[in-house]
């Protein structure tokens, strides 16, 4: 029971560490809304303030929390290979860069949930008395454990981002082709539709619109938009507009053809899902739902045959 108790807390305490590490890189990168108050508090005293002071004015996660943090980080990507770290910032990229998180920050995270999955295996193998097998099968589920949690959150991420992004392209299509027939340019079009909603999508093309003004060509903003997405659909519609841009041919009327393709691709996404959930009905109905059927339908006749056979003698 003790044992059990022990294991229970170090869980716990495992859970409320990675979820410390989450909030400190999180507010690592979230400007802080209180300094200029505290630089006036400051001004306002006779005397300067000491670095102490200065020091220990800051929260408890930026003082102690995100050094450790950003220690673990840089040493882990000083020995990952150049092409992983690339890897891994296409990865963030692809998740919408979640909590503007970098390679070195999402794998000083990595390397921290392995070593406390891993202590926490270790614990439950020196605490709890378990044969040889039980003990290699716990020590290879934390271990495991600890490497893949990082890399599933991320492609949860990533799958969540493309979803969004997929369902809301036709109507931003549709408001992108009404701006430009209306004779808006691509570009202010574009900046009208970041303006209406605040989604994965419209951020994405925020970017590209300030990537422009900084000098970067238009379609190479775009193609770098569309690697940062890896959605088919937006790969579609950025090399016709590429395409018609070279060409010279009318961006309206490309637009309204990728419009009216986007939300028959929609249309018949959502057939296509509703045919699947047929099958994904089958199980349950078959293994749960047939079987209580079957009890409440025949479980008194059962009865009364079994009643009839002993009165008959058989």
């Amino acid at each position: 029971m003790g044992t059990t108790v022990l294991i229970l807390l170090l869980g716990l305490l495992l859970l409320g560490s990675v979820g410390l590490i989450v909030y400190g890189l999180r507010r690592a990168k979230q400007p802080s809304a209180t300094l200029e108050d505290r630089l006036a508090q400051f001004g306002t005293l006779e005397r300067p303030p000491t670095l102490e002071e200065l020091e220990m004015s800051q929260p408890f996660v930026e003082r102690i929390l995100l050094p450790i943090l950003r220690g673990v980080a840089q040493f882990v990507s000083r020995f990952t290979p150049k092409r992983s770290v690339e890897g891994v910032q296409h990865q963030l990229d692809l998740a919408g860069n979640p909590y503007n998180w970098g390679p070195t920050e999402y794998l000083g995270v990595r390397a921290v949930v392995l070593v406390l999955f891993s202590a926490l295996g270790i614990f439950m193998l020196v605490a709890g008395k378990v044969s040889p097998v039980q003990k290699f099968a716990i020590a290879g589920a934390s271990i495991g454990a600890g490497a893949l949690m990082p890399m599933l959150w991320l492609k949860s991420k990533i799958s969540r981002r493309q979803k969004s992004i997929v369902k809301s392209l036709p109507d931003a299509l549709d408001l992108l082709t009404i701006c430009v027939e209306a004779g808006l340019g691509f570009d202010a079009a574009m900046s009208k539709v970041a303006e209406k909603w605040e989604d994965d999508l419209s951020i994405a093309f925020r970017r590209v619109i300030q990537e422009v003004q900084l000098g970067k060509l238009r379609r190479e903003a775009l193609r770098d938009m569309s690697d940062r997405m890896d959605v088919r659909d937006m790969a579609t519609f950025v090399a016709a507009i590429i395409q018609a841009d070279q060409l010279g041919v009318s961006i309206a009327r490309v637009l309204r053809i990728q419009s009216d393709q986007m939300r028959m691709r929609r249309r018949q996404r959502a057939e296509e899902q509703a045919r699947a959930s047929q099958l994904r009905i089958l199980p349950p109905v078959v293994f749960l739902i047939f079987p209580s059927i079957l009890v409440v339908l025949l479980g008194p006749a059962v009865i009364t045959i079994k009643n009839m056979s002993g009165l008959f003698g058989f």
